[in-house]
């Protein structure tokens, strides 16, 4: 496999993209699909995984270059894992992740249990060849109240364990160094740094 120059990063998330973008080695070109008008795909996967892998292959069939793609998504104990898959599902039916946040919070008071909570992320490059690596993170906190300006998506209302702030109080930084995706990516880079 040929060294990789450039990568491009599967998503039509912006928060997504700079934090992927971020992860990865600055000298590598990052392209957003956006760019070469490339659409999102139906994501009928019933895994973060499996997402992730259908993300990774239609983005680089499209563009034939090499894809990092991720899916990803906030689950509840006490709601069976909701909004799991169906993260920015919720917050596209619900007007937004403001009221999807809300939402959620309602229906963990009314249940009255725990606050047990974790964001999950998978990770799959793919290569136009049609090699491809998936890895997963995990990271387990507790749902609260919405706090915090930063960050995207679920970032206000999830407090990674041992911490106390939510993701969305950390400085961008901070989070980045800590989240479900960096532990997904640190995995990831085990594999693939022989190509960088």
């Amino acid at each position: 496999m040929q060294k990789i120059d450039k990568i491009l990063v599967g998503t039509h998330n912006k928060g997504k993209f700079i934090e992927i973008s971020d992860l990865l080695p600055k000298k590598i070109e990052k392209i957003s699909p956006i760019n070469l008008d490339i659409e999102s795909p139906v994501e009928n996967g019933k895994t973060f995984e499996e997402n992730s892998e259908i993300k990774a292959n239609f983005f680089c069939e499209k563009s034939n270059l090499v894809t990092l793609s991720d899916d990803s998504g906030l689950e509840v104990d006490c709601l069976n894992g909701e909004p799991g898959i169906f993260s920015s599902r919720w917050a596209d039916e619900l007007g937004g992740f403001q009221n999807a946040m809300i939402k959620i919070l309602d229906k963990v008071k009314k249940l009255n249990k725990n606050t047990n909570a974790q964001f999950v992320s998978s990770l799959t490059i793919r290569w136009p060849d049609g090699k491809k690596i998936t890895e997963t993170g995990i990271i387990k906190g507790n749902i609260t109240d919405i706090k915090g300006t930063n960050g995207f998506g679920y970032d206000p209302i999830f407090i990674p364990k041992g911490y106390s702030k939510t993701f969305a109080e950390m400085n961008y930084l901070e989070k980045l160094k800590i989240d479900h995706r960096q532990v997904a990516y640190q995995k990831l880079f085990k594999k693939i740094k022989v190509y960088f």
